[in-house]
């Protein structure tokens, strides 16, 4: 099943269990799939592009979040981080620190990179090898620090 399926069978199950914050996670998925969709001249979205898409909401749902906790709004944060799950269960199992970490010291040791003028050479590398798998904010923070 796609993931535009999904999404569609999700708004279904979500307005009759009346369930708020599902419907309104599988709404935004369903909306940035469409805008995905025009903007390919209504071509079917491949895998990697959905995965993309799903990392991006998730990337403006957690700034969101800190915005509102910011300014004193739990409630606003509240509905976020119940939005913010539901995108969440699509996207694949993210790495842990210690894995990126060591996928990011192989790569460095492979290319034989050093100093921080390298880091435009690495980042490229380790954004290929973690696609999906690892947040860009942290790999881009585990390289500055490997090559110092």
């Amino acid at each position: 099943m796609s993931l535009t399926e999904t999404a569609n069978e999700g708004i279904k199950n979500a307005m009759k269990a009346k369930d708020e914050p599902s419907l309104r996670a599988y709404r935004a998925i369903k909306a940035a799939l469409l805008l995905a969709k025009t903007d390919k001249g209504d071509a079917e979205i491949d895998q990697d592009t959905e995965i993309k898409l799903l990392q991006k909401l998730v990337k403006q749902r957690k700034e969101s979040i800190e915005i509102y906790i910011k300014q004193d709004r739990a409630d606003l944060a509240k509905s976020e981080e119940e939005e913010l799950s539901v995108i969440e269960s699509f996207l694949p199992k993210q790495m842990s620190e210690d894995d990126v970490r060591n996928i990011i010291a192989g790569i460095v040791s492979e290319n034989n990179l050093s100093g921080a003028q390298n880091i435009g050479k690495l980042m490229p590398l380790a954004m290929k090898a973690l696609a999906g798998k690892a947040d860009g904010k942290l790999i881009s923070t585990i390289a500055k620090e490997l090559l110092g």
